[in-house]
């Protein structure tokens, strides 16, 4: 018995060692050994028995095991895409909803692909730690693709009504998910650098500004007149300036209805717009002129660097109404979705008329890397904003629904917005987010800055008999901070609510941090274990400049913008 424990206690010692070494190497930017046993690498995931199935007679350092499960991913990724078109190939004998869920995961899956690709070519070259912002963009890329296939995943079981399917692909989804999950804490491990968190924050201010001597050379009289107005109307936005940080437009097109501009409809401009446009290529600049456009809009991803620009919040509106009772999937209930990098838009409407009655009807879905929204209206009642994945930031936007209205699973900053919860249906409570983080090792979350977070007009009588929460957990590890916020009296003393029992109460992140008004007091506030009040140096990391990393891309927007804490 002596001999057994004496054994073990040198096992465990040599065992922790090794994982001290790997530590201390990455760390201080060391070599690493030339090998490095699966399962000390596979301790610093989430599911290390997994993770040393994953890697089972493999052999090499933290970058090899890393390749490895890129490469294992890439192929699932393929093989789950398979799949998909398989069923849909024999669509006829399924449902209707079993279809849109369906093509809901082919479009996500496609996507998917694309990301662990990019991610591949790099890593592939790749033996150290990689610059941050590139770090950073890959760590975006492959929480993205877990966030895609639980999108799928709850959609097919919310959905579908062939069991076949559903029990088929949700299987393969949960199997998929665990090696994704393993890929992301693989890649954190070996090549994305520690970051650093800030103490002090630049305060800056940008707004949209033409640069002349980047305007295309050969503007005909009808574009410059075309330049003139969208100008003229669009309020501080759009002000001629040769500052260096002017925003580089490329070319112009006008949506009118009334047949004035260059088109009728959003959907033929976005259509007209260049595909693959590069960062630094410039915008191709939509100027949509008032009216009530009743449009379904989804920009694919191949519509880069557009922005559209409309005479403001209830004079240029973009509606629909479809609803999941109606038959959509929540993911395609969208009124306007867009996934293009770098989107940016302004001055618009969108809406989705559904009412309550509905359940799920999205007004906007955004799972546009980069992307940017100033000065809109998002309006709906329960899941209106549907921030699903990717880096976003909102500035002074208005934000009405009622339940869950602002969810999904990016790393998004809404700054300066006003936010109005509205009157549910009877029976029903308020909750403001609903995050969806199913991995602790993804870069997501909602961060909710200097917002004006009041009752909407209909709420506003009904105020004494309808709860309202700033929040409650969608999935597991849930993370929504509200920071340098006005809450009005009407927000509920616990401040946030249960999604069902004890879920996720202890896997959570909610966190508050210097708000003000009757509806901040924090001395009633839930008691879960993942609930904190947070300090100045905590909530940095939800800033722009921490949380999206904004400094490197949100200015070339010309959207004001503050860096830090305000």
């Amino acid at each position: 018995m002596a001999l057994k424990s004496f054994s073990l206690l040198t096992f465990f010692i040599s065992y922790l060692f090794s994982f001290l070494v790997l530590e201390l190497a990455l760390a201080d930017g060391g070599s690493l050994p030339s090998t490095i046993p699966p399962e000390t690498i596979c301790q610093s995931t989430g599911d290390p028995a997994y993770c040393k199935n994953v890697l089972a007679n493999q052999n090499g350092n933290i970058f090899d095991y890393g390749r490895i499960s890129i490469r294992k991913s890439m192929s699932q990724s393929r093989n789950f895409l398979n799949l998909v078109d398989s069923y849909l190939q024999g669509s006829s004998s399924l449902s209707q909803s079993t279809v849109r869920a369906l093509e809901d995961c082919k479009f996500l899956a496609d996507l998917s692909s694309e990301y662990l690709s990019n991610t591949y070519t790099t890593t592939n070259q790749a033996s150290g730690v990689l610059p941050d912002s590139q770090a950073e963009d890959f760590k975006t890329f492959l929480s993205a693709v877990l966030t895609n296939q639980q999108t799928c995943l709850d959609g097919l079981q919310t959905t579908t009504s062939d069991p076949r399917v559903k029990n088929d692909l949700s299987s393969s989804l949960s199997n998929d998910m665990k090696l994704h999950s393993v890929t992301l804490a693989l890649y954190l491990k070996g090549w994305a650098p520690q970051k650093n968190i800030k103490t002090s924050w630049p305060q800056n201010g940008r707004h949209l500004n033409f640069k002349n001597g980047r305007l295309p050379l050969k503007m005909s009289d009808k574009a410059r007149a075309i330049f003139d107005s969208a100008r003229n109307h669009g309020r501080k936005l759009l002000q001629t300036s040769t500052g260096d940080d002017s925003v580089v437009v490329n070319d112009i097109v006008v949506v009118s209805q009334d047949g004035s501009g260059n088109f009728t409809t959003i959907n033929d401009a976005i259509a007209a717009a260049p595909n693959n446009t590069a960062a630094n290529g410039g915008y191709f600049l939509i100027f949509i002129k008032q009216g009530v456009y009743q449009e379904y809009v989804s920009i694919d991803k191949k519509k880069t660097y557009l922005m559209l620009i409309g005479e403001g919040i209830n004079r240029t509106i973009i509606t629909g109404n479809h609803n999941v009772d109606d038959g959509s999937t929540t993911f395609n209930s969208a009124t306007f979705a867009v996934v293009a990098p770098g989107f940016v838009g302004v001055n618009i409407t969108f809406r989705n008329t559904a009412g309550p009655s509905k359940h799920q009807a999205v007004a906007v879905r955004s799972g546009a890397d980069m992307s940017t929204f100033y000065s809109c209206s998002f309006e709906g009642y329960q899941d209106t904003l549907y921030t699903h994945s990717l880096r976003q930031f909102y500035r002074e936007c208005d934000i009405y629904g009622t339940v869950d209205f602002i969810f999904g699973n990016a790393a998004v900053v809404l700054q300066n917005c006003n936010i109005y919860p509205r009157l549910p249906l009877s029976g029903q409570f308020n909750t403001i987010t609903a995050q969806g983080r199913t991995d602790p090792n993804q870069n997501t979350g909602t961060s909710i800055q200097n917002a004006n977070i009041k009752a909407a007009d209909d709420l506003a009588p009904n105020v004494g008999t309808v709860r309202t929460y700033l929040g409650r957990p969608w999935k597991q590890y849930s993370r929504t901070v509200f920071m340098q916020s006005f809450m009005d009296s009407f927000i509920n003393p616990a401040g946030w609510s249960e999604w069902s029992g004890d879920f996720a109460l202890s896997t959570l992140y909610y966190a508050e941090y210097n708000n003000t008004g009757p509806g901040s007091n924090t001395s009633n506030r839930v008691t879960w274990p993942g609930y904190h009040v947070i300090n100045a140096t905590d909530a940095a990391n939800f800033t722009v400049s921490n949380f999206l990393s904004g400094d490197s891309w949100i200015p070339q927007t010309g959207v004001p913008y503050s860096s830090g804490l305000i």
